[in-house]
């Protein structure tokens, strides 16, 4: 654990670059966290799809298919976002 400079002895410069520091690693701790979030729901639908989504083929109907189209049109809106295509291309 690190301790904290004394506010009182330590000069001003000292102090904002020990808050900087500890909001860097605050904000590289979240965005891992995050990361994980992302890499566990996608391996869950990895596993999904290649699980063909629970359908037996004997059990494909239009509803299945409207179900698969919702999931590919949320997919998509992310996809366009990190890529920067679609409404949101640069």
């Amino acid at each position: 654990m690190t301790t904290r400079p004394n506010p009182i002895t330590t000069p001003r410069h000292e102090l904002r670059a020990e808050k900087a520091r500890r909001n860097r690693e605050a904000a590289l701790n979240a965005f891992i966290g995050k990361k994980a979030e992302i890499d566990e729901m996608l391996a869950r639908l990895q596993a999904l799809s290649d699980d063909h989504f629970n359908c037996h083929p004997d059990e494909v109907g239009w509803a299945m298919v409207g179900t698969l189209e919702h999931y590919a049109s949320l997919l998509k809106r992310i996809t366009d976002s990190a890529f920067g295509e679609g409404e949101h291309a640069r």
